[in-house]
């Protein structure tokens, strides 16, 4: 069965963002800085591997702050960011809190905000659920923002109102599909104001260019990320939509697919902006146990992007 070749495309970038580091730095620095437990409000960022890693390191993940037992123990917002109303919580129970936001998501909300004082009506396009879009949602007072999702609910959106009407978007997208429901939306509505700058983020970008760039030359593409994680599970339909239809996620809880494989001479692999490079190499490790592999590493585009710790935790 090692007699079997296989060539591994290995899309780069891929695995963490700089918004990523940020976040598990922010955790890591807070447990040196205030001692464990440290609390965690959601998982930090969508990985299993990560959050279980935290875990083992003395932080504590809690989905309400009502579930804080020591409430005189810090607590980390994680990098989806969260609706207004959760550090105006935190400061009624006088806690010390530490915001582990991305800052490309902390811009959309800038954004939202501005929008909503000069007097706009907010889209936003996104995922419902998701814990960005809840939190973008909740900069805003209800009624004045509403969550678009696909081309259908774009096509059918009803806005009467006097007020003009602009939109932001979740940075963590299709960069494609959301270019279809922002076409849908100006066309109905001409006057719509968009973001100075694209609000899906560098990093969402380059990973879905970069599998893009290489999945229609293989048989097989594989996404190293978590289930809930909304940038890998976009990378797996890039994947499908670029020429790869045999495209799927590797979680926490899959196997790895060798009968799949077996049937392949090329496969892709990228991973999302929440995966550890670890989890790439140890399934490519896994690979070699089985098959004779080469690997090709395509890098479409070198990303030098750092975000800073908050100045508390230095």
């Amino acid at each position: 069965m090692k007699n079997k070749e296989i060539k591994i495309l290995l899309s780069a970038p891929r695995g963490f963002c700089a918004g990523v580091e940020r976040a598990i730095e922010i955790v890591e620095k807070t447990l040196i800085k205030f001692g464990s437990p440290v609390y965690v409000r959601h998982e930090i960022v969508h990985n299993k591997f990560v959050v279980d890693d935290l875990r083992k390191k003395g932080a504590i993940f809690v989905e309400e702050l009502e579930e804080i037992e020591d409430k005189t123990r810090p607590v980390i917002f994680s990098a989806h960011g969260v609706p207004k109303k959760i550090p105006l919580d935190a400061e009624k129970y006088k806690m010390t809190y530490i915001d582990a936001t991305c800052p490309l998501v902390s811009k959309v909300h800038r954004e939202a905000e501005n929008l909503h004082k000069s007097n706009y009506h907010l889209i936003l396009i996104g995922h419902e659920n998701h814990p960005e879009v809840i939190g973008t949602m909740g900069q805003l007072p209800k009624g004045t923002i509403d969550l678009i999702q696909n081309e259908d609910e774009a096509k059918n959106y009803k806005f009467d109102s006097k007020k003009n009407l602009a939109f932001v978007t979740q940075t963590t997208l299709s960069v494609d599909d959301t270019k279809d429901i922002i076409n849908i939306l100006k066309e109905r509505f001409p006057n719509i104001k968009e973001p100075h700058k694209e609000d899906i983020c560098y990093a969402t970008t380059n990973r879905q260019m970069a599998v893009k760039n290489i999945a229609k030359d293989c048989d097989l593409f594989l996404v190293i990320g978590s289930r809930n994680s909304s940038n890998s599970v976009r990378l797996v339909e890039v994947a499908k939509k670029s020429g790869c239809d045999n495209a799927q996620l590797i979680h926490s809880q899959s196997e790895i697919p060798y009968e799949l494989i077996e049937n392949c001479s090329t496969i892709g692999i990228s991973s999302g902006a929440s995966a550890p490079e670890i989890l790439v190499k140890d399934f490519i490790k896994n690979l070699r146990k089985r098959f004779k592999v080469s690997i090709d590493e395509i890098e479409i585009i070198k990303e030098d992007v750092v975000f800073k710790v908050p100045n508390k935790l230095n």
